[in-house]
């Protein structure tokens, strides 16, 4: 660590309270002065210090490098009613002033550090202001490290340190900003974060910092293969599997294919009535199916990393419903033959006890003659 840096740091806490307060007391008496916050400008990037409370109708401002606005510190100068510029002896070729008399400095270094001056003339009356610039070195980007970087999801941790000598540390999970929760800890110096149940969104980790200006410093990004599935497997099939069950003709050709999510890829295995077969890739086609391939398979998906297995299972058979055609193309299933077959004996059986029923019924009702002849004795009929 460097030891000078802790100094740096209070002399530009120091710069920008000083500048404060002189802007406090500007602001006090309404004076122009030159903004606090672009007094602090980085190596390499364009500084822009502003002016406040400037007059509007200025007819040219001028730019002086040190605490006086002579001639021969002139950096450069502006007259907006004419809009022309003049540069001076302490002009670079990287200075400029805006339209509102702002002085902007391109590609700053440590060399443009020091007083700056400028002054106001609006033909009544001369206005000047002086700050001091410091042109500081940019933060170092932070660098990050992780105890792995492969994982597996919902078992493994991962903890990741940020290296930097910054306080405000920001952590990106993902590419998003993220704080302590029930899933992460951040510790009390932002410098670790701990991942306690890693997911498959867990993809990118990275830090970042704010340095002079609010520029933002970020690590490299950290990519993480978090191992996870099988999670489901879907099973495809020609023909079709109808509730567990695949209906084929010996003979006809049988396609079997079965896909799960896994990270990594998946091994497959297939086995037919609990036997393991030789087969080790997704898809199995059957040309031309015997009777011995009828049964039950079972599609076995693993995940070597994670160490978990699923499956699916079918039935293959054949097909048990054969249609009975009928004349212009109608058909009856089997089923429906018997149905009506019984139907129909049924009514039969049916129409024949009616039938039965009311024969012995006018049997009963007609009388015999010995009991014709019976009623006729006792009525005294001849």
């Amino acid at each position: 660590m460097d030891p000078s840096r802790p100094r740096c740091r209070l002399w530009r806490k120091m710069v920008l309270l000083a500048s404060l307060l002189a802007c406090g007391i500007h602001q006090a008496f309404g004076q122009m002065f030159i903004s606090p916050d672009s007094l602090i400008g980085v190596k390499g990037f364009r500084t822009v210090l502003v002016l406040e409370n400037a007059t509007q109708d200025a007819q040219e401002y001028s730019w002086h490098r040190g605490a006086e606005d002579t001639v021969e510190n002139m950096i450069v100068s502006y007259k907006p009613p004419f809009n022309s510029w003049l540069s001076g002896p302490m002009f670079s070729g990287r200075e400029n002033v805006t339209r509102l008399g702002d002085l902007v400095i391109r590609r700053s270094a440590f060399s443009d550090t020091g007083n700056y001056t400028v002054r106001v003339d609006t033909g009544n009356e001369t206005q000047r202001a002086t700050g001091w610039l410091e042109i500081q070195e940019l933060e170092s980007k932070p660098e990050i490290w992780a105890n792995t970087s492969s994982v597996v999801e919902d078992v493994d941790s991962v903890a990741a340190i940020c290296y930097t000598n910054a306080t405000n540390i920001r952590w990106y999970v993902d590419y998003t900003l993220v704080s302590s929760n029930d899933r992460m800890t951040i510790s009390p110096d932002l410098q670790t974060l701990i991942i306690h149940r890693v997911t498959r969104r867990d993809r990118a980790l990275y830090c970042e910092i704010d340095t002079i200006m609010e520029i933002p410093r970020r690590s490299e990004i950290l990519s993480l293969t978090v191992a996870y599935g099988p999670d489901e497997v879907l099973l495809s099939t020609s023909p079709s599997i109808f509730k567990g069950v695949l209906s084929a003709k010996i003979g006809s050709q049988v396609d079997m294919a079965c896909t799960a999510f896994s990270v990594p890829s998946p091994k497959y295995h297939w086995s037919h009535n609990g036997s393991l077969l030789s087969f080790s890739d997704a898809s199995i086609t059957l040309p031309s199916l015997a009777w011995e391939q009828m049964g039950r398979y079972r599609c076995i998906v693993d995940n070597p990393v994670t160490q978990l297995t699923m499956y699916r299972e079918f039935q293959i058979q054949t097909p048990r419903n054969i249609p009975v055609v009928v004349n212009r193309g109608f058909y009856i299933s089997g089923a429906k033959v018997v149905w009506l077959i019984v139907m129909i004996v049924l009514g039969s059986l049916y129409i024949c006890g009616i039938l039965i029923y009311g024969l012995i019924s006018n049997l009963s009702i007609s009388l015999t003659p010995w009991q014709h002849h019976r009623r006729c004795k006792d009525d005294h009929c001849q």
